[in-house]
């Protein structure tokens, strides 16, 4: 028996194609790519070609552009049908809340899955797992949501719920879908790519370890403890293909490829239609030019991102500050050199958050610098618990990442001298992310909010060149 297991994951909300960051012999390179209406087009291929092929959805699906984040989510409902997805994790899509996730859930086809998430009193707040049968072959599926919700996320977002890791009841579940019969055991993980190496490492019995978060684009399985890891990168960019041959309900044979969603691919007419529909009020949006960028603007670098430079720029003009922290958020499809539309400011922030101001220590800035390097780069996996790097503007920090805890950090300058341990700055940033309610004192809220910041920065300033130097030098 042959079966295909197709996978996609960190989409973000990205309905239609959009420039991507690629790379060659040359360095960054910008091309179109994704679109569900191509992705749609690639799963009925493989579907028409093998009736025993399952697709799964590695989550930060509901969210991420502005038509998602405007509907609280539901505009992806009827395409995620439409696409006929087997089973679905999540992270951001927790950022409407846990109420508006249970609606989604509701209307979804399928299942989305999640054996570490619950209520306070204990009971799974999803579905833990799955079982999928083809030509009498069982397939067992185990789902982990992102264990970081109710660690470092926004308070809405966990409210009532707890996340594990799922190391305790991953093998758990395994054990009762391989009572049940299970050939195959598939792990549909949202905890990102070292999580999932240690929780392999950590557990026996996977052979499939579908991957998300953390947008690493896995040409060749990585293989932990017998089980076969991938990840395809972001924003529907590629689908992931495994061809499985079994016999007497064994792999015998276990072939992947990434498949690129590229203009090579036709348009799934009917997948077209609905995304068109999503897309159409905002279609004023997507062309109204706001000013321009002589940098291509991302945000696939950990230390430094271009893109976020002009969201810190923007905000350090609208508070008058000089030093600005945001979250070093991985979701945004690149802007290619040329025009900045208003639809790119939305991919930028699309919840449009609050600026604010606060004042910090010296000593607060350090030791908050150094948290967030030890939640990016700490030794252990299950303790990486952020995005990249914290966005920073105004500050130069000398760093060596290979240093023990609390000790990353070798530097501050600021204005060309030393950062002071015990002066107060007033500094400005973008969410609670950018900096947590535990630090500083006299926080205010100022309007605008960010998109409207951003707005503004062009208008003044309608060329933007970014720094190619940066906050963050290893040294």
């Amino acid at each position: 028996m042959k079966l295909n297991v197709l996978f996609i994951n960190d989409v973000h909300g990205y309905l239609a194609p959009h420039p991507e960051l690629f790379y060659d012999e040359t360095g960054e390179i910008i091309e179109t790519a994704g679109g569900y209406a191509r992705i749609a087009s690639v799963v009925k291929a493989i579907r028409e070609g093998n009736p025993n092929t399952l697709l799964f959805d590695g989550g930060d699906t509901l969210y991420g552009t502005k038509p998602i984040v405007a509907s609280n989510g539901m505009a992806m409902v009827p395409i995620l049908n439409a696409l006929n997805i087997d089973a679905l994790v999540g992270h951001w899509d927790f950022g409407y809340g846990p109420d508006q996730l249970e609606k989604i859930n509701k209307q979804l086809d399928f299942p989305m899955l999640g054996c570490n998430v619950f209520t306070i009193d204990g009971d799974h707040f999803l579905q833990p797992t799955a079982m999928f049968e083809k030509e009498g072959v069982k397939i067992g599926v185990v789902g982990l949501c992102s264990m970081i919700i109710d660690k470092v996320m926004p308070e809405k977002m966990s409210k009532g719920l707890q996340f594990t890791s799922g190391v305790e009841e991953v093998p758990h579940h395994i054990k009762e879908l391989k009572a049940n019969d299970a050939a195959i055991i598939i792990v549909l993980s949202h905890n990102g790519f070292p999580q999932d190496v240690e929780l392999l490492k950590r557990v026996d019995g996977i052979d499939i370890c579908l991957s998300a978060h953390t947008h690493n684009r896995i040409y060749k399985p990585i293989e932990v403890n017998g089980a076969k890891i991938v990840q395809c990168g972001c924003h529907g960019a590629f689908v992931g293909n495994f061809t499985i041959e079994l016999e007497d309900k064994k792999i015998k044979i276990c072939d992947y490829e990434m498949l690129k969603v590229d203009d090579s691919i036709p348009e799934n007419e009917a997948m077209a239609q609905l995304v068109n529909k999503s897309l159409e009020p905002y279609e004023d949006m997507r062309n109204k030019n706001i000013g321009r960028t002589k940098t291509v603007l991302h945000r696939y670098n950990t230390l430094n991102s271009t893109m976020d430079e002009l969201l810190l720029k923007a905000t350090a003009h609208a508070t008058d500050t000089s030093i600005v922290f945001s979250n070093g958020w991985r979701y945004g499809a690149p802007i290619p050199v040329g025009s900045i539309t208003e639809n790119d400011l939305y991919n930028i922030a699309p919840m449009n958050p609050p600026l604010s101001t606060v004042e910090l220590t010296g000593k607060e800035i350090k030791q908050m610098l150094e948290e967030n390097l030890e939640r990016t780069f700490s030794s252990d996996a299950f303790k990486q618990m952020g995005g990249y790097v914290k966005r920073v503007l105004g500050l130069q920090i000398n760093m060596r990442i290979e240093n023990p805890t609390g000790h990353r950090i070798q530097e501050i300058y600021y204005n060309g001298k030393h950062l002071e341990m015990d002066k107060t700055y007033r500094v400005s940033f973008i969410t609670i992310q950018g900096v947590p309610k535990k630090y500083g004192k006299n926080r205010i809220e100022h309007p605008p909010k960010a998109v409207e910041a951003m707005k503004m920065y062009l208008k003044v300033h309608p060329d933007f060149n970014s720094d190619p130097i940066g906050s963050f030098r290893l040294v």
